[in-house]
């Protein structure tokens, strides 16, 4: 029996099909910071991107390579030859490397995407698996669309593939179209039909477009899949990708089940999840299964009476399992150093003596503020400040806005440029809006307001806010961050921060 088989490989790709969603656009060390705590994770494949899109993802597929070990890692290529060999010149530096190559095999495709018939797409799937088996052992083969594909074709195909070289077979369900017992069968029916099926992983890659995406992948395993394709929080392009913690944590909580596991180091998935959410502006729905805010809470009485009771009664998997904390340790204004870099290391960050000092201090700001400081607080806070960079080109000092509902909002800054300050004033359609344009004249910026997204971190009268904004300046867009008590600081900062990310690059 092949040894693949007695356990169910996560293949990430958070960086590729993740970073395809509407938004969600990272920049180099952003992709390098997720990667590395996927690493962390344990995750067996990460998708670092397709290098031929741009030299800015080949660039970054390359550093990912280069700096990030523990994982393959893999690169996309269409089954063109200048495809397949930035993929493979695009990893060399790796020292686990795998080239992912596709092209399109259901009808409507092939008819109206290709314009060509199933005898060229086959021939050219062939010769592509083999080109890439002259840079790579390791070459994964996807159908793409497979689930809209021909059974009796799909089968000819994954033959053929696995005959060149391919070493992983995925049968990507594209526009999340199929449901639970069909894709079981699918893969039921290519693995018995295949001739050397047993040379090959056998791999699911599903999209959530009906919501069936986590079931789908399931299904899949059953039928003798082991290799799930998802991403941290199910971001992707459309509805999104099977979300990577769901299908792990089902896999472990249910193991009289399925009676398989994944080699994930489940207790960073809080940590990933986070990051992501921060890195990318999008957001994590309350209800969101595994890593939602409301994931572990319980407010109703019965079941708080049911969990102070036995925690099984209301929870199948515990907070700790996923790297979440049950139990708080209340911070203060009157929490020291030592509470607060416990708190910091309980939460999985390794700061820097100055970036833990820098966060103290905002921690102090905000202590201020709230009566309480919740792990989520913490989290965010500390994430600004690592960001932060003493090479900062603009560093807002102050700023005061005045409004109302019979006056013009207006909004006076107070800017450090390089070094020397300036200040400006500016009116706008709202206070956010007028301190935005102060910004734009102080810093003659050229730039678009793309997004502005605000999210509350924690509940209550006195919740840090999350403000997420997106610029695009000659055809670039950059994401900026930040997070405070107040909205308004938080979206000044957060714009500050992507313009600072503009005059680094």
């Amino acid at each position: 029996m092949n040894s693949n088989l007695d356990f169910v490989r996560i293949f990430d790709t958070t960086l590729r099909d993740g970073e395809q969603c509407p938004g969600a656009a990272m920049s180099e060390n952003e992709k390098i910071e997720i990667a590395l705590q996927l690493a962390k994770m344990n995750v067996d494949v990460i998708e670092a991107g397709f290098p031929v899109s741009s030299p800015v993802q080949f660039q970054a597929v390359q550093r990912i390579s280069r700096e990030v070990e523990g994982p393959i890692i893999a690169a996309l290529a269409r089954a063109v030859r200048p495809d397949l060999e930035a993929a493979a010149k695009a990893i060399i530096p790796a020292k686990k490397r795998r080239i992912h190559t596709f092209i399109a095999s259901s009808p409507i495709h092939m008819k109206f995407k290709l314009g060509k018939d199933p005898a060229e797409v086959l021939k050219m799937a062939v010769e592509a698996v083999k080109i890439c088996r002259d840079h790579v052992d390791d070459v994964e083969f996807s159908p793409e669309d497979a689930t809209r594909s021909e059974p009796e074709f799909l089968r000819e195909l994954c033959e053929a593939v696995i005959e060149a070289g391919a070493t992983t077979i995925n049968i990507p369900d594209t526009v999340g179209y199929t449901t639970p017992y069909e894709y079981g069968e699918l893969f039921k029916f290519l693995i018995q039909n295949v001739k050397g099926s047993e040379k090959a992983i056998f791999s699911a890659h599903c999209h959530n477009d009906l919501g069936l995406a986590t079931s789908n992948s399931l299904a899949a395993i059953l039928n003798g899949a082991r290799q799930i394709e998802c991403t941290v929080n199910g971001i992707g392009e459309r509805a999104g990708n099977t979300a990577m913690e769901e299908v792990v944590m089902a896999l472990r909580t249910r193991k009289d089940k399925f009676g398989i596991q994944t080699r994930i180091q489940t207790e960073e998935i809080a940590k990933a999840s986070y990051l992501v959410k921060t890195i990318t502006g999008m957001v994590v729905q309350p209800n969101k299964a595994v890593v939602g805010a409301n994931a572990f809470a319980h407010e109703s009485g019965i079941h708080q009476d049911g969990v102070l009771k036995n925690r099984e009664t209301y929870e199948i998997m515990t907070p700790e399992s996923v790297g979440i904390q049950s139990n708080r340790m209340v911070l203060g204004r009157h929490s020291g150093r030592a509470g607060f870099k416990d708190r910091i290391v309980r939460l999985g960050f390794s700061p820097h003596p100055e970036e833990l000092e820098a966060a103290y201090q905002r921690f102090l700001e905000i202590a201020d503020r709230k009566k309480e400081i919740f792990d989520e607080d913490i989290r965010a806070l500390f994430a600004d400040e690592s960001r932060k960079s003493s090479n900062d080109k603009y560093v807002l000092e102050s700023f005061h806005v005045t409004t109302g509902t019979k006056s013009t909002p207006t909004a006076s800054i107070r800017l450090s440029i390089e070094g020397n300050l300036k200040e400006e004033s500016a009116t706008g359609d709202g206070p956010v809006d007028s301190i935005f344009k102060a910004i734009q004249k102080a810093t003659i910026s050229d730039v678009e307001l793309i997004k502005l997204v605000i999210s509350p971190v924690t509940e209550g009268q006195d919740a840090l806010a999350e403000a997420s904004v997106t610029l695009e300046k000659h055809g670039e867009r950059v994401v900026g961050k930040a997070s405070s008590t107040d909205i308004i600081e938080a979206c000044s900062q957060a714009y500050i921060s992507a313009l600072n990310r503009f005059s680094m690059n």
